[in-house]
């Protein structure tokens, strides 16, 4: 079982538009899709479509669009009641795969709502694989949200804890470092931000530097580092080694979600007992997949192709800064 929590889910819409997006002007779409959506639910649905057991915790009324939705596309789902709508978020995207995101804030969860949310993750990793603790967090909420999750799990199982992945940016995603998780998925932007080493596009375009930056986040106490570099591939980090991947050019039609679809895939290849560079080879099929899908449709697993991923060995060290 994999277990996600996604304290600030959204209900996805996806704009496609037949030509480039005109700032000021009327444009006529050639289709439109909504999904539920927040990171661990975009992991949960993608680990559903493959066969995997997962469930998705979020908060959320029984009435309200997202949690019908989940409902609809028969996701596992666990959703606490706030008395208040989720939010929605827009994604126009053009022919040649640019995405352009708008993402509402979310409605404000009291700290009782906050505590029950964290209570509800507890229960249920009991006996879970892995617990994702997934996206942004909701106005208000404490930056360090994540580390109390982390630290409220492991007090409560100790050794029989689920590995805890982190899937967040900006503060919560710094905060959480200080707890130790087993994983952490940045971005080439997250990982810049997160450790001060280089900026997103000089880690896409010098994968031993994003290894450099990752093995910061090791030596540190973090488990593993999974860093998805768009379209240049993924680098995995761990006290074992450092790894590259990099897959086949696909025709991007959305790249909503595609880092959520990598994360689900390494964590099918943890589940099969795969080694770091196959996990990580998974991954990138994943996210490239998911890529090369309109909206937000996430990629079943034999729409996957790890065998046309290239994993290189680097030697993360070689990429430190003096």
């Amino acid at each position: 079982m994999i277990l996600t929590l996604t304290p600030n889910p959204s209900l996805d819409r996806t704009i496609e538009l037949p030509g480039p997006l005109e700032r000021g002007e009327v444009q006529r779409a050639i289709a439109a899709s909504a999904h539920p959506g927040g990171k661990g639910v975009n992991i949960v649905r993608a680990l559903t479509v493959s066969g995997t057991d997962a469930l998705a915790l979020l908060p959320g009324d029984a009435s309200d669009d997202v949690v019908l939705a989940l409902q609809r596309e028969d996701i596992p789902h666990l959703s606490l009641p706030i008395g208040a709508p989720l939010r929605s978020n827009v994604a126009v995207t053009e022919p040649d795969g640019t995405t352009t995101k708008v993402n509402e804030p979310g409605p404000v969860l009291s700290a009782a709502q906050l505590a029950a949310l964290l209570e509800l993750a507890v229960e249920k990793s009991d006996g879970a694989a892995w617990l994702v603790l997934a996206g942004s967090l909701p106005p208000g909420a404490p930056e360090g949200y994540y580390s109390h999750v982390i630290s409220a799990v492991r007090a409560r199982y100790g050794d029989s804890s689920p590995l805890i992945a982190v899937d967040s940016s900006g503060a919560p995603l710094a905060a959480s470092v200080a707890a130790g998780p087993d994983l952490l998925k940045p971005n080439a932007e997250e990982l810049a931000e997160l450790t001060g080493i280089g900026d997103g596009p000089s880690l896409e375009e010098d994968p031993s530097l994003a290894a450099a930056a990752a093995q910061h986040l090791v030596d540190r106490g973090t488990g593993a580092v999974l860093a998805t570099l768009g379209s240049k591939g993924a680098v995995l980090v761990t006290a074992a080694g450092s790894w590259l991947a990099t897959g086949p050019a696909i025709v991007a039609r959305s790249t909503v979600g595609a880092g959520d679809s990598a994360l689900a895939g390494y964590l099918l290849g943890t589940l099969r007992g795969d080694s770091p560079a196959a996990c990580l080879q998974q991954a990138v099929a994943h996210g490239a997949a998911a890529a090369s899908l309109p909206g937000t449709l996430v990629p079943a697993l034999h729409q996957t192709h790890p065998d046309a991923v290239t994993v290189t060995a680097l030697d993360a060290r070689l990429g430190e800064l003096s």
